[in-house]
């Protein structure tokens, strides 16, 4: 039994060890995905510090609008949809705000929700 116990106790070191080895290095991985919510439309991004992976711009009501997002030097393409996300993949050091906004029949229902990263 002794010997059983030995192995195994073996066995999930070696296997905790080679977990800790194959894991990316801390700043290759997100920290995590931050929305803020405004009363039409919920603005969400994943992100590590300033380099922003994604943005994505949702209505809270499901009904399509105009939707746009901007982060520093980035402006992105409107678009007709509920929700849409767009790809970013770029570091800005000095943009601190992940922001979006929402028209509707040509008027600004809602602009300036944003994520502070």
């Amino acid at each position: 039994m002794n010997h059983r116990l030995r192995h195994l106790t073996a066995t999930l070191a070696a296997a905790a060890a080679l977990a800790l080895a194959a894991a990316a290095p801390a700043d290759a991985r997100p920290s995590g995905v931050d929305s803020h919510c405004g009363r039409y439309i919920c603005v969400m991004t994943a992100h590590h510090n300033r380099f922003v992976q994604d943005i994505t711009v949702q209505t809270r009501d499901g009904l399509h609008g105009t939707l746009r997002s901007y982060w520093g030097n980035f402006r992105s393409a409107k678009v007709n949809a509920a929700s849409h996300r767009w790809e970013v993949g770029y570091e800005q050091k000095e943009a601190k705000l992940v922001c979006g906004g929402l028209e509707r029949d040509g008027r600004t229902i809602e602009d300036g929700i944003c994520v502070t990263i």
